[in-house]
């Protein structure tokens, strides 16, 4: 335990600069994946068949082994010379995303109460205007459970990136092994842990600042 403790107090500004290596990755991953599976989840509220076609697709994509897909992704991406480092685990972060994100925002859409939705329709809203007024307030609870158990995944599939040079908090766990220290491994597992909790408590907090009063628990 004092071998951690001093590893930490020794080298805080190694950790500082690797966690702001992770926040970026995980952080823009997760930006780009609310930005196409908010909307793509909404969109396939319209189309049942659709909707379970998507689904299946992100459901198999959550089931490639992170290391499998970051493998895919070298030949690909190398004819672009990013065969390796932050595009491929960025790419990989995204699609990893897109199940709880997609799914969550899908189902939380439909579980709209439908007498709130005829009561929009009632007052003469557009469909733009109900959804951004009603449907989507009351769906954010659901929605951003599915954010945020997106965002704690790819923090912790982050680490795993760091196998590919995409940096962050997998390099002190990488080199930890290379080196067959268990203080460096031990020390990026609790770092990679804490930035997760933190990073749920800030999410967590979003929520319930852009949730209706009267659906916070």
């Amino acid at each position: 335990m004092s071998d951690l403790i001093n590893y930490f107090l020794n080298n805080y500004d190694i950790l500082f600069g690797f966690t702001a290596e992770h926040v970026q990755l995980v952080g823009i991953a997760i930006i780009i994946a609310i930005l196409i599976g908010v909307p793509v989840g909404i969109y396939i509220t319209t189309n049942e068949e659709l909707a379970e076609t998507i689904l299946q697709i992100t459901s198999i994509i959550m089931t490639i082994p992170s290391i499998a897909l970051f493998g895919i992704m070298i030949p690909i991406l190398s004819i672009i010379n990013q065969g390796i480092g932050f595009l491929p685990a960025l790419i990989a972060l995204v699609l990893y995303s897109q199940l709880p994100i997609i799914r969550n925002t899908y189902t939380a859409i439909n579980d709209v109460d439908p007498n709130i939705r005829d009561a929009a329709i009632g007052i003469g809203m557009t469909t733009f205007q109900r959804l951004r007024k009603v449907e989507i307030p009351n769906a954010m609870p659901l929605i951003m459970a599915g954010i945020r158990t997106a965002t704690v995944l790819n923090i912790g599939i982050g680490a795993i990136a760091a196998f590919i040079g995409s940096g962050g908090l997998g390099v002190l766990i990488n080199q930890g092994i290379s080196r067959s220290n268990s203080t460096m491994i031990l020390a990026g597992a609790i770092a990679v842990s804490v930035l997760a909790i933190i990073a749920d408590l800030f999410l967590k907090y979003v929520q319930k600042r852009f949730t209706p009063k009267g659906l916070n628990s």
